[in-house]
């Protein structure tokens, strides 16, 4: 059968560019998201009374609603990156987000607001599953892990932009501009990946049969795809749920701390740390991981278990030591939290076909956030407003332990999972 995904002569985009592209898209992909936690506390003052018990439950319910349909739209985009032209789905995704985003600047009730993220959800639909796998198929697999970790530093980047950009634009000029800053820059980049070229060939595209939802078993048939996404989902859950209040979290619960309290300053602080921690963990994990896995066939796994074993104390320090000295428990935490990003992803790549691998990372995608942090930000909000923030974060760290007990018990199969995948990709190459 023939592939429906158009053929092109021209010859594919080369690795570094579309990794560059890709990354600076990803980057503002965080950004968008984490402008949102930056303002949160503008916009519950604006949309609800003072005191209202359920006021941060429903505020976390504007990252539950960019979740939800950026989860369940994720499977229908990864069969057609399966199908179809990558960089097109890729444009026309980040021009979608880009646009919903500066609506949410528009909202003139919490309801459009609520609408126009689960806008942003869509958009991100579909270059969740496309962006990563265009990496996969571009690098071989003892190179994959620090490429993309170089594409997963947009992660710890972005998000950190996200809370500066956020605290800073919103001090001076209002939440709503924090969200317009986005849209010109996100127009540019989707433009530019219309003008790119997909990197799969024709030998592997005219004889590749469409697998549909056909390749939902057979994922789920592979015991390394199945460890993996139960530990990132348990990741997700804790860290999701965490990275959306944590700013709200130091300003008003712990700001008592400070002579001054500042949400723009502890924005701009805590996005520092998140650079920096973030992104030394991003690049040492994706190197451990490529450097260990000649001796250690499981070392995305062990290294992304080991990690986040040593995130849960840094959490749980970080809850009750003042600040100042807490900003260290706090750069240990993301530090930690971070160290798997790059195995993991990789780990996900290297034991899924190619001909299903968009296909993949959108199953993966819509399990770790519909059990994951679609549930812990409102969750987190419910118990702060009816306890505290302190007991809310301990409830959701406990995660953290269970992740690393999947990763580490995944380990067993991740050798022959990805051994059967590059196998039969033998013979398609030769």
């Amino acid at each position: 059968m023939v592939h429906p995904w158009p053929i092109v002569s021209a010859k594919p985009t080369r690795p570094a560019l579309a990794l560059t592209l890709l990354l600076a898209i990803n980057l503002f992909n965080y950004i968008d998201r984490y402008v949102l936690a930056a303002v949160e506390p503008q916009i519950r003052h604006a949309f609800f009374r003072d005191g209202d018990p359920n006021a941060m439950a429903q505020t976390g319910s504007l990252a539950t609603a960019f979740l939800v349909s950026y989860m369940l739209l994720a499977p229908l985009f990864g069969l057609l990156a399966d199908r179809f032209s990558r960089w097109i789905i890729i444009g026309i995704s980040v021009a979608i987000w880009s646009l919903a985003s500066g609506a949410s600047g528009l909202a003139a009730s919490f309801g459009i607001l609520l609408a126009t993220r689960i806008c942003v959800g869509i958009g991100e639909a579909g270059y969740g599953p496309a962006a990563p796998t265009i990496i996969a198929d571009l690098y071989p697999v003892e190179k994959r892990g620090r490429m993309l970790s170089f594409f997963y530093l947009a992660i710890p980047v972005g998000s950190a932009l996200g809370y500066v950009l956020g605290g800073i634009i919103g001090s001076k000029l209002g939440w709503r501009t924090a969200f317009y800053a986005v849209v010109p820059p996100g127009l540019i980049l989707a433009t530019l990946c219309f003008l790119l070229r997909d990197p799969r060939q024709k030998s592997q595209v005219s004889q590749t049969k469409a697998p549909g939802l056909s390749a939902v078993p057979e994922l789920l048939r592979i015991p390394s795809f199945l460890f993996n996404t139960a530990a990132m989902t348990a990741m997700t859950f804790a860290i999701g749920g965490m990275a959306f209040w944590i700013p709200s979290y130091i300003f008003e619960h712990r700001g008592t701390e400070f002579a001054s309290p500042n949400l723009g300053q502890i924005n701009t602080i805590f996005g520092g740390i998140t650079v920096v921690g973030g992104l030394l963990a991003t690049l040492l994990g994706g190197w451990a991981g490529d450097k260990l896995r000649p001796r250690f066939p499981s070392a995305y796994f062990l290294v992304s278990g080991v990690g986040m074993f040593l995130a849960f104390p840094a959490t749980v320090a970080m809850l009750y030591v003042p600040f100042p000295y807490a900003w260290g428990c706090v750069f240990a935490a993301i530090f930690f939290l971070f160290f798997n990003t790059g195995p993991s992803n990789t780990a996900l790549a290297n034991v899924t076909p190619p001909a299903i691998r968009a296909t993949a990372f959108a199953v993966n995608i819509l399990i770790i956030h519909a059990l994951g942090d679609a549930i812990s930000p409102p969750l987190i909000g419910w118990i702060a407003g009816r306890a505290n923030m302190n007991v809310a974060f301990l409830v959701v760290s406990g995660m953290m332990v269970l992740a690393s007990a999947f990763w580490f018990w995944g380990g067993r199969y991740l050798a022959h999972d990805t051994a059967k995948v590059e196998a039969a990709a033998v013979p398609a190459e030769a």
